[in-house]
């Protein structure tokens, strides 16, 4: 598994907006003797040190199609409740230590109807993983502890979470928009996916009876077509990528 400290250094971004600026300004060439204005952030080497994080994790694109999808969103959005959605699915395909997580401790606690997650759960679960993953061997309690309670602020910023020091769960509803742009997104990951055990289809914060009967359904035909035999549920996009967003659902 691959491993750094983007959950720590993205869960600790006070201005969720710095993601907008780096992704309309990607090759930029920082002026290093002056701190930028656009940002609360106060010095040069903090904000290079989010910059990577955000373009690594966050803006880092499997390939053309995925590049279209999180261009059209942030472009016509910005900062939306449906973006930091599409941007969590990017990012946990992009971070494999933030995908486990998600697996291991969100999606359990979310599915299983719990109501918070203790950072202590984290902090369990990564002290497990570090007995196999060599590169988590080498992080100090105290690392372990802050990217813990970061992880947990970091699912906040999704809207995953609320409340401040008492995190609670979420139960954020996938509109028909992001449903779409859930199967074109896994589409572009994944070529031999079946939604039924699909291990991303979790990721619609829907059970998956729910999730099969809201594809299935007749207005979603313009933008995809269904087979669906009972054990596997497979779906062929036919729509360009560049034509979704402005394809208004009916």
């Amino acid at each position: 598994m691959s491993i750094n400290s983007d959950i720590n250094i993205i869960g600790g971004l006070p201005d969720f907006n710095l993601i907008l600026h780096f992704f309309e300004n990607p090759l930029v060439v920082r002026d290093q003797s002056a701190h930028y204005g656009y940002t609360s952030i106060k010095t040069n080497k903090s904000v290079a040190r989010f910059e990577r994080a955000i373009n690594e994790t966050l803006l880092k694109v499997h390939n053309n199609k995925v590049h279209v999808l999180i261009d059209n969103m942030l472009t016509s959005e910005g900062i939306s409740s449906d973006s930091l959605i599409l941007l969590f699915w990017n990012a946990s395909f992009n971070n494999q230590l933030l995908n486990y997580l998600n697996e291991q401790i969100y999606f359990p606690c979310f599915y299983s109807g719990r109501l918070s997650i203790k950072q202590d759960e984290v902090v369990a679960c990564l002290k497990d993983l570090s007995l196999t993953e060599p590169e988590l061997k080498k992080w100090s309690d105290s690392t372990i502890s802050i990217t813990a309670s970061k992880y947990l602020t970091l699912l906040k910023k999704f809207n995953l979470m609320e409340g401040a020091l008492h995190k609670t769960i979420s139960h954020p509803y996938l509109n028909d928009k992001m449903l779409v742009y859930f199967v074109y997104w896994v589409s572009a990951i994944d070529k031999n996916t079946n939604f039924v055990n699909s291990p991303w289809s979790k990721y619609t914060f829907l059970e998956q009876g729910v999730l099969v009967d809201r594809l299935i359904q007749k207005k979603f035909s313009k933008y995809f077509d269904v087979w669906y035999t009972g054990d596997k549920l497979n779906i062929k996009p036919p729509l360009t990528y560049g034509n979704i967003y402005e394809t208004p659902i009916i």
